[in-house]
């Protein structure tokens, strides 16, 4: 049954501009207050391998500076009426996102179109946001988290563009100038396809005239769309390796496969055994037997991209050092009772209810509300999607969560990559 209180067609108002933005608007009266979020088609997958990370520093250089604005001139005009306004680069896109009063709506439109069409990359300022990047991969680099995460897209993509992290590396972002911003942003920013959201105390036509007046009339003919994002083969066997980290006492490791892009039949089913082995609750099945029961894990969780491409699904884990084996070992037996045994009917019931429970707390705030709508538009799901959800949801039964185990993973044809102490070499005598 379909639930009329939930955003849909009739009260998500969805225009094309001339100029090939598209504009949703959805008018919530609770509060005086207004979120602007959206997307252009400016990611990661426009990058060369030896530019890794260029257009997550185009994105954090964009509010340096502008035509008409300095650096802090933008900052003080958002603090001054406590607005905000943020970018950042993922594989596919360019995200913004940006709240204030409802009064001040236009103040957040012409900042956004101001950056997004006219930055100027202050030299200065790009050396800056450079030095916040180097610093943040030093960290990364010194964290036995990230860098088994790093590792395990590398070891489980190889030559696949998702391989790259979406940061750069040292040497990458080191190697970039400010003529790389500037012709990554004139050839890659654009409003073809491009989505703004508008949430809050404002009419939806009256949303949609106030971007039309900001950036109706934005044009770049050189734009340059991302290419897509090919498929990416499972490993034929078992591919791993250790990340030697000096001066840590835990591990951390990280298993899993390139996932399906979020518009194949069967996702839901998936990402409902995601649900059931390492979410739900206490991070599921695995937080019950992993970390609760046997005592193996500091933390344990599952995760299922689901976006354009094929976004990896893992399980992460942090554990000392000598209980990784097990650990991985245990996960292992999870993912293959998930695949050889039917999900009882009340577990089942459980993670349903969970599920559907969890999508009105998602729609409390015009944050929320903002970046489900984006969600939708970016990948294709329906301006009813919210209305539907609950009925897709209750369809899913234990065989169709069994058959996506046994589609999308596996326990013999992984990537695992774990990261930690260094390990003593072959011979080494350990005393106790």
């Amino acid at each position: 049954m379909l639930d009329r209180s939930y955003p849909g067609p009739d009260s998500i108002h969805r225009e094309v501009l001339p100029n090939g933005i598209i504009v949703l608007a959805y008018e919530n009266f609770a509060a005086e207050s207004v979120v602007v979020e959206g997307y252009l088609h400016a990611g990661a997958l426009s990058e060369e391998r030896s530019q890794a990370g260029l257009a997550d520093f185009v994105a954090s250089t964009l509010l340096r500076g502008t035509h008409q604005h300095s650096f802090s001139s933008i900052y003080e005009a958002l603090e001054s009426v406590g607005a905000t306004l943020d970018f950042g680069a993922g594989r596919h896109t360019t995200d913004f996102s940006g709240s204030a009063l409802a009064e001040d709506l236009d103040l957040v439109l012409d900042l956004l179109a101001d950056a997004l069409r006219n930055p100027t990359f202050p030299a200065e300022e790009v050396e800056k946001v450079r030095g916040e990047a180097l610093t943040g991969l030093q960290i990364r680099a010194n964290d036995t988290r990230q860098m088994a995460s790093l590792r395990f897209r590398e070891l489980l993509y190889g030559d696949h563009p998702y391989a790259c992290s979406v940061y750069g590396y040292p040497e990458t972002i080191s190697a970039i100038s400010r003529e790389d911003l500037v012709q990554f942003h004139s050839r890659h920013y654009g409003p073809r396809d491009m989505a703004v959201i508008v949430v809050g105390a404002v009419k939806a036509e009256d949303a949609v005239r106030r971007v039309q007046a900001t950036l109706g009339d934005w044009r770049n003919d050189a734009y340059a769309p991302p290419p897509p994002a090919p498929p990416a083969a499972r490993p034929v066997v078992t591919i791993e390796d250790y990340v030697a980290l000096p001066n840590k006492t835990q591990s951390d490791l990280v298993l899993g496969l390139a996932g399906p892009p979020r518009a194949v039949p069967d996702y839901l089913d998936l990402s409902m055994a995601n649900t059931i082995l390492g979410v739900f609750g206490m991070m599921g099945r695995l937080g019950a037997n992993v970390r609760e029961e046997q005592g193996l894990a500091y933390y344990v969780y599952s995760q299922l991209g689901g976006g354009l491409g094929p976004s990896p699904w893992y399980v992460a884990t942090g554990v000392a050092p000598d209980r990784a084996d097990r650990a991985r070992q245990s996960i292992l037996d999870e993912i293959a009772r998930m695949q050889n045994e039917l999900v009882p009917e009340d577990e089942l019931a459980d993670n349903k209810t969970y599920r559907t429970g969890s999508l009105p707390v998602s729609l409390e705030t015009n944050d929320g509300l903002a970046s489900i709508i984006a969600d939708m538009e970016l990948l294709d799901l329906g301006l009813d999607y919210l209305q539907r959800f609950e009925r897709l949801i209750e369809e899913i039964t234990p065989e169709r969560v069994q058959a996506a185990a046994q589609k999308y993973w596996s326990t013999e044809q992984l990537a695992v990559a774990v990261a930690g102490p260094p390990l003593p070499l072959p011979g080494t005598v350990v005393e106790d």
